[in-house]
């Protein structure tokens, strides 16, 4: 059951809080996605032209999507309902509701 904390946490609402994936602004966390999902598909993609040397680009592409594509995913979900979805529990159920 989850506690009063991480729900707040997970709402969105504060400055700092939240699971650490989401980005300042949409377009940022688009312009991180942008720079990690090219760096990643030039790293295979460029093997053939350039060599092993191209793979240097795979650990760009991680750290700018902050570890995993997936990560990058879910921070974008959390980006862009930060401020307008807050999760409330109550008798053990919850559920996401808008901001009033």
């Amino acid at each position: 059951m989850p506690s009063t904390d991480t729900a707040s946490s997970l709402s969105g609402s504060g400055s700092g809080s939240g699971s650490g994936f989401a980005s300042a602004s949409v377009a940022r966390h688009l312009a991180r996605g942008g720079v990690g999902f090219g760096a990643l598909i030039g790293a295979f993609a460029l093997l053939p032209v350039f060599g092993p040397a191209t793979l240097l680009l795979a650990p760009v592409g991680l750290v700018a999507l902050r570890g995993c594509p997936m990560c990058w995913a879910i921070g974008l979900a959390e980006t862009v309902s930060r401020g307008r979805l807050r999760r409330e529990c109550t008798d053990g159920r919850c559920e996401l509701k808008p901001v009033r």
